[in-house]
């Protein structure tokens, strides 16, 4: 344990990078040999389009590590935040307990949030317009989304008195996992239902990205899925029935050509702003 803090806390960007790339690579390995669906597209402009947002998805967490930074250190140096305020426990059970509350705000809250608030609604669209969802389309995320989940996450950090090398591996964790459930994988129904009992599991995420609601507004998790579960957010559609995409977005034109895609929030905050102003 000691080793992964160790690890952990000192973590070069090139290690973070390398764990990102790497788990594209292998998880586009495995979706090629195993593929839930067969899809008939161009995966490399597919997956052209989908790593520009993982790299405006970097450029912005990059830019403001800085904020993230300061605030680990300052809940630790003030004995601020949930963590530091519990008894002393086994480490082991300490740093579950942190994953869980990062994953229920950084991942849960906002994911919930962004399909509630229409504005925000608006910047995470982006990620639902995916009509061929694949391990690519895990960082298929507006830049202006990107800003609302970095917000969350440090808040996340401020209110349960998250240590930095913590943060540090349940962003490692996060990339990994988010990866893994979004892509087009085909794992025996018995093991995908029974690692839906504990994590996000692909058949599990899919359903979230179902065109049509209720389904679209369920399955917010993204490593652990006792939030699901816990909060009634949990819903179960066969593979087979899903379709991808969103249903105001069909068009290739509006869900495939990354011009369109970077204006789609800023059109419709004008739509609105024309429409109270009506």
């Amino acid at each position: 344990m000691t080793e992964i803090i160790n690890y952990f806390t000192t973590i070069p960007s090139s290690h973070r990078s390398l764990i990102l790339v790497s788990g594209i690579a292998l998880f586009g390995l495995i979706e090629n040999a195993f593929p839930l669906f067969r899809f008939t597209y161009n995966k490399w402009q597919h997956a052209g389009l989908n790593i520009f947002f993982t790299l405006t998805t970097i450029i912005v967490n990059f830019c403001l590590a800085f904020i993230l930074l300061k605030t680990a250190d300052w809940t630790i140096h003030n004995n601020f935040g949930l963590l530091q305020w519990l008894p002393e426990l086994p480490l082991i059970l300490h740093l579950l307990i942190g994953l869980l509350l990062l994953d229920l705000i950084g991942a849960y809250a906002v994911h919930w949030v962004q399909h509630k608030i229409k504005w925000m609604w608006n910047f995470h669209l982006i990620h639902h317009t995916d009509t061929w969802i694949d391990t690519t389309s895990a960082n298929r995320h507006h830049p202006g989304e990107s800003v609302i989940r970095f917000v969350f996450t440090t808040v996340a950090v401020l209110l349960i008195g998250t240590p930095m090398w913590m943060v540090f591996l349940y962003q490692t964790l996060s990339v990994v996992a988010t990866q893994f459930n979004h892509a087009n994988i085909s794992l025996p129904k018995t093991l995908d239902k029974w690692l839906s009992y504990f994590l996000v599991s692909p058949d599990m995420h899919k359903v979230h990205h179902h065109y049509v609601l209720p389904y679209t507004d369920s399955n917010y998790g993204n490593i652990f899925s006792v939030w699901d579960r816990l909060f009634g957010t949990f819903m179960i559609l066969p593979p087979n029935e899903i379709i991808y995409g969103v249903d105001t977005h069909m068009d290739p034109q509006e869900n495939n050509k990354l011009a369109h895609l970077m204006k789609i929030p800023f059109q419709k905050l004008k739509s609105s702003e024309k429409n109270e102003i009506g």
